[in-house]
């Protein structure tokens, strides 16, 4: 009978089998202390000897695993480091240079299939934009299975804004559980929009940016579209949320009515 000495590459379902015995071997470790996804391994620290310790304990695991790391892919005590596309450091996090310029030097797509990636590429930087829907929905008309692929001066609009949007993006704030979260939605007739944060000292710190269009059920909803985006929204940051007090903010004012409304419908 033949076994595999190490997980080869190209099997369907070898990122999942890795990533199970990953988090089944640090799993002793809260994400306080380590973070993992696949072979990428971050070990946080709130002091020297803390992180010191930490990195003590996650060696001794892998060890006993019988799993190597390859010095050349290692580093120590740093302040800020690449992870998964990103930055992060004692400021918060933001996007990775490296990664957005690829977007930034991405020409003009002459195909649908292109233009499919590069949204994609924008897509997984999106909770750093607000207003993204609204930004990339010219483009995203041109995926559309009924749709031409007529490049107009919208489009490239769209396409340069989008690029705009990465450059400048902000440093988003890590969520603190000592702190009450405040989460801002808005709505129009094509999509809903939501900013949460959470006041840190003086100053309202943003954590996360989503939005998402509408479908053509959804934009008939012409008087609950704001109550649609905080059903929306609040299922989508449910994991800050749940079993937690919140201040949720909205400018529809005519969702007062919940408050008095004694028989309300299954809708």
């Amino acid at each position: 009978m033949w076994q595999f000495k190490v997980l080869p590459f190209g099997l369907c379902n070898a990122p999942a089998t890795f990533e199970r015995l990953m988090e089944t071997v640090l799993r002793v470790f809260t994400s306080e202390a380590c973070l993992v996804y696949l072979d990428v391994i971050i070990i946080l620290g709130r002091t020297f000897q803390e992180h010191l310790n930490d990195i003590r304990k996650v060696f001794q695991r892998l060890q006993k695993a019988n799993l190597k790391l390859s010095p050349k892919k290692c580093r120590f005590f740093r302040k800020k480091v690449s992870y998964l596309g990103h930055i992060i450091s004692a400021d918060g996090v933001k996007t990775d240079p490296e990664k957005t310029k690829s977007v930034v030097d991405w020409p003009r797509p002459e195909t649908v299939r292109n233009l499919r990636s590069l949204l994609g590429h924008c897509s997984y930087y999106r909770r750093f934009a607000m207003n993204f829907y609204a930004i990339a929905r010219p483009l995203h008309k041109l995926t559309e299975a009924r749709s031409n692929f007529n490049w107009t001066e919208q489009c490239e609009k769209s396409f340069n804004s989008l690029k705009q949007a990465l450059i400048t993006s902000p440093i988003l704030t890590y969520p603190r559980t000592d702190k009450k979260f405040m989460l801002d939605t808005d709505s129009s007739n094509e999509g809903i929009e939501t900013l949460l944060s959470q006041k840190i000292g003086n100053e309202e710190c943003v954590i996360a940016y989503f939005s998402k269009s509408l479908n053509k059920p959804e934009r008939n909803c012409v008087t609950r579209k704001e109550l649609l985006a905080i059903v929306k929204f609040i299922e989508h940051f449910h994991h800050y949320l749940y079993g937690r007090k919140f201040l949720l903010r909205t400018d529809h004012s005519s969702l007062r009515w919940l408050l008095i409304l004694g028989n309300l419908k299954a809708r």
